[in-house]
């Protein structure tokens, strides 16, 4: 990690001497299970969004956003419960992995490294473009689970980022919002296309994913909710403070 070049240089990290703060293992568990339990929903949510995207539009978001989703959605969701069960979904996902890099640094980050296993390069090019112009990534990537847990890594200004955030996911929402718009036909064809082997897609979607799931579990298990019971004192060390 390059040190800091002066306390002059406009968007370089600061340290800050106290900027760590010990958590209890019972609030670190919770932490972590309610990252859980949204990674949990959101899997559920993505897989069984073909089949139930036009009957069940609000459910499907509650449990997952994802771009996908909230575009498929269009022809079948009033424009009120779009925004605020979109908002509130993506916003929840925000600050709880915000949370995450933030309480567990570079832990997160190393267990993230090994599930994607591309992250050396991609982390150094995320670390110094937060470092240099956080809001910028926040702000036009509001619904990257990586921004949001390298935000909190980075330690960016918890103000700062919920107002990004919320800015960045009005945004966000009102561009899917008009791209369903756009093409609510091909949405509403290509949902009358697959209704025949929709629940065929499900279940080999979940089929996927246990897959995949039961493979980074077995050969790299959570660092973070390993070492959540432990003691944070050999890693403290001060990190730059994003402004």
């Amino acid at each position: 990690m390059s040190e800091p070049a002066t306390p002059a240089a406009v968007g370089e990290p600061e340290l800050h001497p106290h900027h760590h703060r010990h958590h209890s293992p019972a609030a670190r568990r919770a932490l972590l299970g309610a990252a859980g339990a949204l990674y949990i929903t959101g899997t559920i949510g993505s897989n069984v969004a073909p089949a139930w995207i036009d009957d069940h539009p609000v459910l499907v978001l509650m449990m997952s956003s994802r771009n996908r989703n909230l575009f498929a959605s269009y022809p079948f969701i009033e424009p009120v419960p779009y925004a605020i069960v979109g908002f509130l979904r993506l916003f929840t996902v925000g600050i709880v992995l915000f949370h995450v890099g933030k309480w567990f640094g570079h832990r997160a980050i190393e267990w993230t490294e090994k599930q994607v296993g591309e992250m050396p390069t991609l982390y150094r090019w995320f670390e110094r473009g937060l470092d240099r112009a956080g809001w910028v990534f926040v702000l036009l990537m509001p619904g990257s689970n990586l921004v949001c847990l390298m935000a909190g890594h980075r330690q960016m200004n918890v103000r700062r980022f919920l107002i990004l955030l919320s800015v960045g996911l009005v945004i966000k929402l009102e561009v899917l919002w008009i791209g369903g718009r756009i093409f609510e036909d091909q949405i509403r064809s290509a949902l009358d296309y697959i209704e025949k082997y929709q629940w065929w897609m499900v279940g080999g979607l979940f089929a996927v994913s246990f897959i995949q799931g039961g493979r980074k579990l077995r050969k790299n298990p959570p660092v973070a909710l390993i070492e959540a019971e432990g003691d944070e004192d050999e890693n403290d060390v001060d990190e730059p403070v994003m402004p």
